[in-house]
């Protein structure tokens, strides 16, 4: 198990990362991780991803009450509590507005499956959740077919977030839907991209539970 000082450090590496690949603008986004004593250790308000240190983090409880930090919680907190409390195996949420796959939630288009077998094998479908309004109940509940089944979701209008077992599996996850989404927008430029069949996606799912098992 990682140190709070460990889960500190990654934290801010992944703040940073999001800022440098121009997944977040100006003060956007949000990254939290579960700590050991089951706390949430979260990005601050009103501040550049890239510019965030270690004395700026905020550290609440599960029920959002804040116990640590000089700076204010996100005003997201409440959909990454929601996604904690309703999902036990995740230790780590990460909020963007990444330009290509905020495009396909504003136009308000899934990532399907059908077509790239990284998608397959890694998370499946990326699913639209209807439009809430942010830092709102309403976007927790916009979630909820959701979160159980899924690790990434666009949200209407609005960006993506996804989560995982640590700060590490969440960031990648939503650097696998930002370039899903590029080279989607890319292959309808050209005509359009060509569906998997279900025999292949079928022998995929197949080599899912083998080859490509953790």
């Amino acid at each position: 198990m990682m140190s709070v000082s460990e889960i500190t450090e990654v934290l801010v590496k992944v703040s940073h990362r999001v800022e440098a690949k121009g997944f977040v603008a100006a003060t956007d986004g949000n990254i939290s991780v579960r700590l050991p004593n089951g706390n949430i250790l979260a990005t601050p308000t009103s501040m550049n991803k890239g510019f965030i240190s270690a004395g700026d983090l905020v550290e609440v409880t599960i029920d959002g009450k804040q116990v640590n930090g000089k700076r204010k919680p996100s005003t997201e907190m409440k959909m990454h509590l929601f996604i904690y409390h309703h999902r036990s195996d995740v230790n780590a949420v990460v909020h963007c507005h990444p330009v290509y796959a905020t495009g396909f939630a504003a136009a308000r288009v899934p990532l399907p499956e059908n077509i790239f077998p990284e998608m397959v094998v890694g998370f499946g479908t990326v699913p639209l959740a209807q439009y809430a309004t942010p830092s709102t109940e309403e976007v927790g509940d916009s979630l909820l077919p959701f979160v159980g089944k899924y690790d990434a979701v666009l949200l209407a209008n609005h960006g993506v977030v996804t989560y995982g077992s640590g700060l590490w599996d969440a960031y990648f996850k939503m650097e696998k839907v930002e370039q899903t989404a590029q080279m989607l927008f890319v292959a309808e430029a050209l005509g359009g991209a060509k569906h998997l069949s279900n025999e292949q996606i079928l022998r995929l799912k197949e080599l899912a539970k083998t080859v490509y098992s953790k």
